[in-house]
Parts: structure tokens; sequence; C-alpha cells
């Protein structure tokens, strides 16, 4: 199907949908409890429209670069649907104020709108609050904070483009005289605003899983040799016991696995690294493992470069990651997972994590909550 039919496509299903009552708007305006919770898991936050600011003003935080491709996708299916069909993921530092509280009492005394259980074994939950005093104080807590895009850095970077893409339309459109508020102010449309889930970081610690890396064309005996002169190399004979052992090593430290057992890399020869490490980003980011895997182990050590024709990712999988290295003859290479901290400072710092850095969950579960600009 070509891509411009798909994208009419889901215009024309979500307007048949809310023709029939499928989905059905909500009579008065809301803010959303959602509650995600599993074994092991439990995750609280609101859903709303967040106001769309320039970076510069260090509102909201991306830790990722993007790149054009997935924005003009996301780009012409907003446009298309005039709809943010899922929320993006943002992380903040709530101090337990009112709209954490809040989003504990609403979670635990009041009676949900929904309750869905899907086959990741998780319970969804959505709370709608409507009180316009609630709201306020939500509003009020909230309106100084920054936040750090967890997920969805290419619909954020979309919604951004859509403000834009939107304001000179809608501007060059009206009569003169209703191009300004009275303040001097272009009028704010639903185009200012963009779907998003907010998570208090330190009430619910977020789940960030390692990205892992896989060399095809690497064998791993010639990748180990070539890491001997650059890293301390400890070796295992079972996956099992290397993975223990990069658990209790100090960072920074990778493990190697393929075809023929497990080595760990620690305690890189700090002359090489310093060398290797770019002097225009800054020590919390020229300390972190995926910077160093990028800037030191592939170019330096390995004489590659960190792109995705050479590498391949897999998320959070280590067994995946191996049984692929095995079946390409090449080398798995094995990552413990970002401290939320520091991507937090790094994000806050106004630089970038290398690709495939982070993996935030649990993510919102799609389809609960919608936002169309003609109902809004």
């Amino acid at each position: 199907m070509p891509l411009q039919s798909r994208y009419t496509e889901a215009r024309d299903t979500l307007r048949a949908w809310l023709g029939s009552g499928v989905l059905a708007p909500d009579p008065e305006p809301a803010l959303y409890v959602y509650e995600q919770s599993g074994p092991g898991v439990l995750q609280r936050g609101l859903i709303g429209d967040v106001g769309l600011v320039d970076p510069g003003e260090h509102i909201v935080l991306p830790h990722e670069d993007v790149v054009p491709g997935p924005i003009a996708d996301r780009l012409a299916l907003m446009s298309t649907t005039q709809a943010n069909l899922e929320p993006i993921f943002l992380l903040y530092e709530g101090g337990d104020g009112t709209a954490t509280r809040l989003v504990d009492e609403v979670a635990s005394t009041r009676t949900p709108l929904v309750s869905a259980h899907t086959e990741d074994g998780l319970t969804h939950r959505l709370w709608a609050i409507t009180d316009p005093a609630e709201i306020a104080a939500i509003n009020a807590d909230l309106h100084d904070r920054q936040a750090l895009i967890a997920d969805g850095h290419h619909r954020y970077a979309t919604y951004r483009v859509l403000q834009r893409q939107e304001r000179v339309t809608r501007h060059a459109s009206r009569p003169p005289a209703e191009r300004l508020t009275p303040s001097g102010d272009v009028p704010l449309g639903p185009w200012d605003f963009g779907l998003a889930l907010l998570v208090d970081s330190a009430a619910y610690p977020p789940d960030l899983k390692a990205i892992h890396r896989v060399i095809p064309g690497l064998p791993l005996e010639e990748a180990v040799a070539r890491a001997k002169g650059a890293w301390r190399v400890q070796d295992y004979s079972e996956l099992a016991l290397g993975l223990t052992a990069l658990e209790r090593a100090q960072e920074p430290a990778f493990l190697l696995a393929g075809a023929d057992g497990a080595h760990l890399l620690t305690d890189p020869d700090p002359v090489q690294l310093a060398r290797a490490m770019p002097a225009d980003h800054s020590d919390r980011w020229n300390s972190l493992n995926t910077s160093i895997l990028s800037e030191f182990v592939l170019p330096v050590v390995w004489g590659m470069r960190d792109d995705e024709h050479a590498v391949r990712i897999v998320h959070h999988d280590t067994e995946a990651a191996v049984r692929l290295a095995r079946h390409t003859g090449g080398t798995a290479v094995i990552l413990k997972p970002l401290a939320v901290e520091d991507v937090l400072a790094v994000a806050a710092g106004g630089e970038r994590v290398p690709r495939k850095s982070t993996s935030f969950g649990p993510k919102p579960r799609t389809g609960l909550v919608l936002r169309t600009f003609a109902i809004d």
C-alpha cells in the first residue's frame, strides 16, 4: 500500500470510529491518571496535552538525536489524521508534589474508567480527572518543572514541526485583524500542544534497559585479541558466568560473547581512552559506556564506525544477541544499562547520548487515550 494511502486510511478509520461510537470524545476536559502494573512493575503517571516550547528553553529535554525519515512519516500521519494517536513518554522529578500525591490518591481511592490486561502480563487502568480545581493544582505544580523525553523523540520533534506548519498555514489564512491577540501573540491552537504521559521518576523509577550490539563482520577471537592492547580481558567458559562478572564490574565494562565463551573487558588504558574521547563533550558524556563504545572501542580498538551498516542492535535480550553473533560468526557486545541520573544530567547539559543508548519502560500502551485536534 502506498504511504499516502496508509495515512488517508488511518484518517478514514479514525473518522469512522468516531462516527460509529467505537471511539467517543469525553464530554468535558480531563487529565488522566494511568497505571501499569504487573509482576515487579508499578508505574503511575498523568496523560494530558503538554505545551510545546522551543528546546532552547530547556523545559522538555531530549536525550537522543533524531533523523529526518521518521519525522516525515509521523508528520504525514499527524497532518492527515489531525490527531495525536498515542502519547510520548516524559519523566520529571516530582519532589512529592501535588501532582504525584493526587495521582496516587486517584489510583488508590477512585473507580477506574478502564481496566485492561495485555499479553505482556500488565494491567492497565485509567481514571479521568475533570475537577477544574484539581486540574489547576496539577498545572501549577508542573509549571516550573523540567521533563526528560524517555520515549518518543521523533514524535516530539514532529509535534514541533507540525506546530510551525500549522501556525504558518492558519496565520496566512486569517484576516489581518485576527492574526494577533490583544497582547500581540499568535492565538494558540490544538497543534501548540502534544499528547504525553508524564511520570514522576522519583516516585516511580523507570525500567531503563540496555541495548546490546552485534558486529557480524568481527569474529569473537579477533575482537578479543585486539581488545587486549587497550583493556584488561577476563575469560569465562559460560555466558552466565560472564554476565555475573559484568554485573559486578565497575564501569566502563563490556562483555564480548559469541561462538566461544565470554570475555569481560574492564580497566581500559587511561591514556588511550583519554586520547579517544572528544574534548568538546562533558566528562559525564565521556564516561557513558555507550560513548566509550562508539568513540573508543569501535573506531580505535576495532577500526570500524558505529553505524547501522556495521553494527546491529538487539534490545534487552542478551541471549538473542549472542545467538545472532553465533549465527553471523561475529561478536556480541553486552552492556549494562545507563543510570537514569546520568541520562538526565547529559540532557540537562544540552547534550545527546550516542544512538541506541536507552530503552525506557514501561511505555504507554497505544489506544487508551487519543487526542484529535477537532475535538480538543
